[in-house]
């Protein structure tokens, strides 16, 4: 059984982090995938208020990649690798950690970051 990541990136860059293909409405995937990141991060702020779920982390950090706040993502996705590693589906047919999906949105920062410094 995996956990449903909500993450399929209107950005191709996002493509790690992009919302998975849940039904749960909590995870903001539709917003995500249509460039309404504000709703989406008011949807997914609300639900961290009661828990911590690491699909809510990574789509939460996915809006703040895209919306330029770097270091907030940065810390998102360091505190999943903090939790335990679990499976999440990120599309029909294929499945990720959580651990793998937050090391590569950190790798994507980097570049981003080594980009903007040029």
């Amino acid at each position: 059984m995996s956990i449903k990541l909500v993450a399929a990136a209107a950005v191709s860059l996002l493509a790690l982090a992009s919302p998975a293909f849940a039904q749960d409405t909590t995870l903001a995937a539709r917003e995500i995938m249509t460039g309404s990141y504000a709703t989406a991060e008011h949807k997914l702020l609300a639900q961290m208020r009661f828990d911590q779920r690491p699909e809510l982390q990574l789509n939460l950090a996915a809006i703040y990649y895209a919306t330029g706040r770097v270091d907030q993502a940065r810390a998102l996705y360091e505190d999943v690798l903090q939790k335990d590693d679990v499976p999440m589906t990120v599309t029909t047919d294929r499945v990720a950690g959580s651990h793998a999906i937050a090391q590569t949105g950190l790798r994507y920062l980097s570049q981003r970051q080594h980009l903007a410094s040029r």
